[in-house]
């Protein structure tokens, strides 16, 4: 009968199961028992030929032996699975120390003009930015160098070889400037910017000179008489106090630039004696920080602005050697020798 048929195939599958001992061993028994073409499985398509008395007894019995041998396989192939895995191997020592992952770091430079820029804009200045590859309109034109002046030479700056058809030289700015003339010819003052960046100069390297360094320049224009030589001074005085977390003193002494007028050097009083004197600052108590001076009317007139009628300061300084300073580094090399144990100390 049928259903005698299918309690022996049951028996059968159980019995030979309990001898299974490999995953290959197991696929063969599904084949046999579960498969397509297994006995079982041809029972129960040949239920669309029984009477419908044998249905209602074949077919719940063949259903339930069907899911039975499912259940009985699963749990064949869960134990084979645990048995394969190598538990010593998959051991895990919680108590071990865990294996540190390294991050990326800030440069050192990064992190300073961060710093600048955040005291900046505190003040109420926008950043500007612009194309390290210029044009000698933007670098020397513009900002009032004459052509015979000697920033022009070959010595001191890096220039592109073109055609010599073409109307216009290019080169890799000597000063961060270049951005102010841009920013000028797209804007109309009153306004206040600052532009941090990395020029190029063409000289020997030592321990305090790169070819390559970082500079930030400072940019103010307003109407006639509104922004004035004590309004640059109480800017810088401003920022440095901040940036050094103390007051610092800002000292002007006449100097000359191209494109300000008057023109001055700028020292800040030492930050390591308090301008007392140290050895730091030569004994004198004030350390040389950079240039500055009002705007000449002659860059407001290359930028398209009417003579006389606005004014502004324009100021800068090495963002290099203001790292220098406020981390004490010795040689200028360091900060782009990409050595890591140098810049992760910061």
């Amino acid at each position: 009968m049928i259903q005698e048929r299918i309690n022996k195939i049951a028996k059968e599958a159980e019995s030979s199961l309990s001898s299974v001992q490999t995953t290959a061993d197991l696929e063969l028994w599904e084949v046999k028992y579960l498969g397509r073409k297994s006995e079982l499985n041809e029972i129960l398509k040949g239920l669309r030929d029984m009477t419908p008395d044998e249905k209602k007894i074949i077919g719940p019995l063949g259903n339930t032996t069907k899911q039975t041998l499912f259940r009985i396989f699963e749990e064949a192939k869960n134990t084979l699975a645990e048995k394969s895995i190598d538990w010593e191997k998959e051991r895990i020592d919680v108590t071990a120390p865990g294996t540190l992952h390294t991050f990326g770091h800030l440069h050192p430079i990064t992190l300073l003009e961060n710093e600048v820029q955040d005291i900046f804009s505190s003040m109420g200045f926008t950043i500007a930015d612009g194309p390290e590859l210029e044009t000698e309109h933007n670098n020397f034109d513009a900002l009032n160098f004459p052509a015979d002046h000697p920033a022009r030479d070959m010595q001191d700056t890096f220039w592109l070889e073109e055609d010599k058809k073409s109307k216009e030289h290019h080169l890799l700015r000597t000063q961060t400037s270049t951005v102010q003339v841009r920013f000028m010819e797209a804007n109309k003052p009153p306004f206040r910017v600052i532009v941090p960046g990395k020029v190029f100069r063409n000289e020997a390297t030592d321990a305090s000179h790169e070819f390559a360094f970082h500079q930030f320049e400072c940019l103010m224009v307003g109407n006639e008489g509104e922004v004035t030589v004590a309004t640059f001074k109480y800017v810088a005085e401003t920022f440095f106090s901040q940036f050094f977390g103390k007051h610092v003193d800002v000292r002007l002494r006449p100097s000359f630039f191209p494109f300000t007028e008057p023109s001055f050097e700028f020292d800040i009083s030492c930050i390591i004696c308090d301008g007392k004197g140290c050895s730091a600052c030569k004994q004198t108590g004030w350390l040389e920080i950079g240039g500055a001076g009002m705007v000449n009317q002659k860059v407001f007139e290359a930028v398209g602005y009417k003579r006389g009628k606005y004014q502004g300061f324009a100021w800068g300084f090495g963002l290099t050697r203001l790292a220098m300073m406020k981390y004490k580094i010795a040689d200028i090399r360091l900060l782009m020798s990409s050595d890591l144990r140098f810049i992760r100390q910061f």
